[in-house]
């Protein structure tokens, strides 16, 4: 099997849920001495919406179509939702009484894109792009001038 040629790492946090958040993402590619790092904060949003966002920004960085890409994430919520097919039987029954609908939507389109593998990691442990992107996610929620989460419904 082929190894990825690039790695996105991601992790979403909300201060309250809801509540102010933000993401954080790191991007690598394999082989190279490259590495990204992407953040951003809103005022009021979920800890679940910012996970998927982390994704759908990361994998709308990528430039060439077609791309292999692993996203590691600690969210099962996103994980499962990909690698169990369950957003692909959402997406068939219309997204009825599904939350984020709107972000699903959006990452369909991107994933489509590109070869894309999902890797969940455990959160929390010891995991140095990963405890990297929870700090770039926290430290997005607590700026100034935080933008507002456009599709989120309370």
């Amino acid at each position: 099997m082929q190894e990825s040629l690039v790695h996105i790492y991601t992790d979403g946090a909300a201060r309250g849920n809801p509540g102010p958040g933000g993401y954080g993402i790191i991007m690598e590619w394999v082989g190279k001495p490259y590495q990204k790092e992407f953040s951003e904060g809103f005022k009021l949003t979920t800890n679940n919406r910012m996970e998927l966002m982390a994704v759908i920004v990361g994998l709308r960085k990528l430039k060439n179509p077609s791309t292999s890409v692993t996203v590691f994430t600690d969210s099962k919520y996103v994980a499962d939702a990909v690698t169990k097919g369950w957003v692909f039987n959402w997406e068939k029954k219309g997204f009825v009484n599904r939350k984020n609908t709107d972000l699903w939507i959006a990452f369909l389109k991107e994933y489509r894109k590109h070869k894309v593998k999902f890797q969940w990691i455990k959160g929390h442990n010891d995991h140095p792009q990963n405890e990297r992107c929870d700090v770039l996610a926290v430290t997005a929620s607590k700026g100034k001038n935080l933008k507002k989460d456009a599709g989120y419904k309370p």
